[in-house]
């Protein structure tokens, strides 16, 4: 191994590191820290969007830029952290990752699957055509790419240095509003939309996050629930109505509130429902851990509530 891949490797291996970071200078407040990590994150993003559209429905290519953008994704937060915060990156602990990994992506696939079998006992979701493995792969790259970049935006950057500001509970709505909010810039948005991503993904993803202070499940859950929509029962995802064709062609009929029309089963009261489940778990699952802070506590402690 050469003397730069070396370097290159201990140098990653640091970031991720759980040793303690001996403070050099007084931590940033909250609110200046946010901003800073946010504009970071809109560079971010923009580079992974535009990796996206060089891929087009390419597979290889969406694979490569899909673990090309994670890379960039995780590696920036995590040094990110340590420079701004001076502290270990609790958040992205390895240990955690090939668990919080399976069993996020497991979930993910389960609801969205609960989601379009109750959309099917109406009558409202069938396939047509053949089946696409080609697909399949395209959106399992791109999709992993848009998981891990929106997690570490919305949980891992604004969720968590809004929570020092104001709150658990704050940080959720806010986070949650801003993560639905997100959506309308996409071609097939609605209001409704919006709102639905906002209570169903939002709130649910940032109760994850309080109960296990981790990213890998939120980030599994993510990529499972989005993989899943377009990679396996082929329908629109978040109104982005010019998604890669997946491994089904999935057709949506019947009245929107049960579909979810044009923006997808998103906007389907069977996604609510379904998503409130483990919402409300996760939050117990916090206030049974101690995790649920006021802003009072997290002040007085002196530190983020990461770990």
């Amino acid at each position: 191994m050469s003397l730069w891949n070396t370097r290159a490797v201990r140098w990653v291996k640091d970031q991720y590191g759980q040793s303690h970071v001996e403070p050099t200078r007084r931590v940033w407040p909250a609110g200046v820290r946010l901003a800073v990590m946010v504009v970071l994150f809109v560079l971010v993003t923009g580079l992974a969007a535009g990796l996206r559209s060089v891929a087009g429905d390419n597979p290889v290519l969406s694979l490569l830029f899909g673990a090309v953008s994670v890379l960039i994704a995780l590696t920036v937060y995590a040094a990110a952290v340590r420079i701004l915060e001076q502290r270990p990156v609790t958040e992205l602990d390895t240990t955690d990752a090939g668990s919080g990994l399976r069993v996020g992506t497991a979930a993910g696939l389960g609801l969205l699957a609960a989601t379009i079998a109750l959309i099917a006992l109406f009558g409202g979701y069938g396939t047509e055509g053949g089946v696409s493995v080609g697909g399949a792969l395209t959106v399992l790259g791109m999709m992993a790419g848009v998981s891990v970049v929106e997690e570490v935006l919305f949980r891992g950057i604004i969720f968590r240095l809004v929570e020092e500001l104001t709150g658990t509970r704050g940080a959720m709505v806010i986070s949650g509003v801003l993560f639905g909010g997100l959506h309308l810039v996409n071609s097939g948005a609605t209001v409704w939309g919006a709102l639905a991503i906002a209570i169903e993904a939002g709130l649910m993803l940032g109760a994850v996050y309080a109960a296990t202070r981790s990213l890998w499940l939120p980030i599994g859950l993510h990529f499972g629930w989005n993989f899943a929509l377009s990679g396996i029962f082929g329908v629109t995802v978040s109104g982005n109505d010019d998604q890669p064709t997946g491994l089904l062609h999935g057709v949506l009929s019947g009245p929107e509130a049960i579909t979810g029309g044009g923006f997808g089963p998103e906007a389907s009261i069977f996604a609510i429902l379904v998503c409130t489940v483990p919402t409300v778990v996760f939050l117990r699952i916090a206030k049974r851990r101690g995790r649920l802070y006021t802003r009072q506590q997290l002040r007085s402690a002196g530190t983020t509530a990461a770990s």
